[in-house]
């Protein structure tokens, strides 16, 4: 499901909603889910999961067209778990 997938959806199931507010309700969401991984924090969906940020020390990685050694800097990158509820719907 891609992110206008999303607001097409929830302007149906919410017809008391104009599309252009069901628009920026979700990227206000995505946008603070963002900015508070960015400040390092974790974001907890209840029911869903939990969106945190790891980091990745640096490491001696291969170029894979010549096979030379190159340094790969530390990174962070995003990490999601998903909820117990989230598990067990999916496994039903």
């Amino acid at each position: 499901m891609t992110k206008s997938e999303l607001i097409l959806r929830i302007a149906e199931l919410n017809p008391h909603l104009f599309q252009r507010d069901v628009e920026r309700i979700v990227s206000t969401v995505f946008e603070e889910i963002s900015a508070a991984l960015a400040r390092g924090d974790r974001v907890e969906l209840r029911g869903f999961g939990a969106f945190s940020v790891k980091k990745r020390a640096p490491r001696l990685g291969r170029n894979p067209r010549t096979g030379a050694a190159v340094r790969v800097a530390e990174k962070f990158v995003p990490f999601f778990k998903s909820g117990k509820e989230f598990r067990e719907r999916l496994n039903r």
